[in-house]
């Protein structure tokens, strides 16, 4: 083609179009192959699926207290909705959430006659208790696969420590020949002092005769304590330990209130701190003090954590209906849980009167 005929060629607006998007063309495709993959953000994220899989949960479904000896403050959410909480969540629809409620109204009013009694309360707890129970048993199976790769249905803790900190980043075949010839594993302070604690708990969890090999039952009580009576009183074992300031194994109410570390710097922290104080000596007064003695004994506050104890769910139950029971018969009506549907939902249901009626 001549130097003429290129120039008329060009000057031609669609051929200047085709010529353009030819050029871009390229560019992208030179761009794409000189791009790295981001397989590090990839990596990361399985990394951290993986890391969550195999270590033990911070907080426990359906169970008074959280690990670390804060109160559980979903517990009633929890124990009242169940697998339900997660709807509630996701579902922001006012109306919708309306209807789901009045539905678990008439499921948990058993004889139908429009009220909640105390006694219907406690079985629709223990029922939800048991869902949340249900639901670890199914994640655990997941879980233990994971580190039973060999499926001989027994993982030691060599095996389980290796897992763990190949989840955390380390090379496998490094810590593997670390292991085998029992030889220090090189890790930072803060994972020495996470793989001695879950050492300890591995121990616990290990039933008589110990081999250091844990079934799946046991990798479930090594994971959620709240299944086995033997972990839960490990659990409460731990939660003495941090809170007795005196050393002698029980708990006095000021050790019980201790506030957290750390300073109250502003009057927002302040209400935080006045709120932690005041939840507390509720819990350790009315529920936790079996004997109102004063003192908190490892007994009581294993009988008080422990999530399949019926006594227990009576009172959580009698207490849910006081907080909503403006007519003070003993009863909750659909009025009230529809009013009070922050506390037993964590979503607050404006107009619920008018809703009650719409619906009915």
């Amino acid at each position: 083609m001549s130097c003429l005929a290129m120039v008329t060629w060009l000057a031609s607006p669609c051929s200047r179009a085709l010529c353009c998007l030819w050029l871009l063309g390229m560019l992208l495709l030179a761009n794409v192959s000189t791009r790295p993959a981001n397989h590090s953000a990839i990596r990361e994220r399985a990394t951290n699926r993986e890391e969550n899989e195999i270590l033990p949960p911070d907080h426990l479904n359906g169970v008074k207290m959280e690990m670390d000896g804060h109160l559980n403050k979903e517990f009633h959410q929890e124990v009242f909705l169940g697998k339900a909480r997660d709807e509630f969540e996701e579902d922001s629809e006012p109306r919708r959430s309306r209807r789901k409620l009045m539905v678990i109204f008439s499921k948990v009013d058993v004889n139908a006659d429009r009220k909640i009694s105390a006694k219907e309360m406690q079985r629709w707890i223990m029922e939800k208790t048991a869902e949340h129970f249900q639901e670890a048993v199914r994640e655990n199976k997941l879980h233990f696969r994971s580190v039973d790769p060999d499926g001989d249905g027994r993982v030691s803790w060599d095996e389980y420590q290796l897992k763990f900190l190949v989840s955390k980043g380390h090379n496998e075949r490094e810590i593997a020949e670390r292991i085998k010839n029992n030889e220090d594993l090189k890790v930072d302070e803060e994972t020495q002092e996470v793989l001695e604690n879950l050492k300890d708990r591995w121990y616990q969890a290990d039933n008589p005769p110990a081999d250091l090999l844990l079934t799946e039952e046991e990798f479930l009580s090594f994971l959620h304590p709240e299944h086995s009576r033997g972990m839960l009183q490990f659990m409460v074992k731990e939660i003495v330990r941090d809170l007795d300031q005196d050393g002698d194994k029980r708990l006095s109410l000021p050790e019980f209130i201790s506030l957290p570390v750390g300073t109250v710097e502003n009057q927002q922290a302040q209400d935080i701190d006045d709120n932690w104080v005041k939840d507390r000596k509720r819990e350790f007064e009315e529920l936790i003090d079996a004997n109102h003695d004063g003192i908190v004994t490892p007994e009581e506050l294993e009988e008080y954590m422990d999530p399949m104890n019926e006594y227990n769910a009576l009172n959580e139950a009698k207490q849910m209906i006081a907080i909503a029971d403006e007519n003070q018969n003993q009863h909750l009506e659909l009025e009230e849980i529809l009013k009070y549907s922050e506390f037993f939902t964590g979503s607050k249901l404006v107009d619920y009167a008018r809703s009650v009626h719409e619906e009915f």
